[in-house]
């Protein structure tokens, strides 16, 4: 399991190095982290809470494509969207 934590620690950290908890930025970020960062946040976008429904598929691509290089992996969000 030692090598699933950097993922899980540095999911919050965004490609631009305005996340935490370290903030950092671009290839400081684990691989396996900038990877489940697109993972957990399209299931977020996509996941019906009690306070809101989820967003259609399109919205969640259009998101993706804002934030890439701010927020998510430019190249992470184009491997997504290549198998998506």
């Amino acid at each position: 399991m030692k090598g699933v934590i950097p993922a899980i620690k540095y999911h919050h950290e965004f490609y631009d190095g305005t996340g935490y908890p370290e903030g950092l930025k671009g290839e400081a970020i684990p691989f396996m982290a900038r990877i489940l960062t697109v993972a957990v946040s399209v299931d977020a976008m996509g996941a019906d809470r009690p306070y809101r429904k989820g967003r259609p598929m399109e919205e969640i691509v259009k998101e993706l494509k804002r934030c890439s290089g701010t927020q998510f992996d430019p190249a992470v969000v184009e491997a997504f969207l290549k198998i998506l």
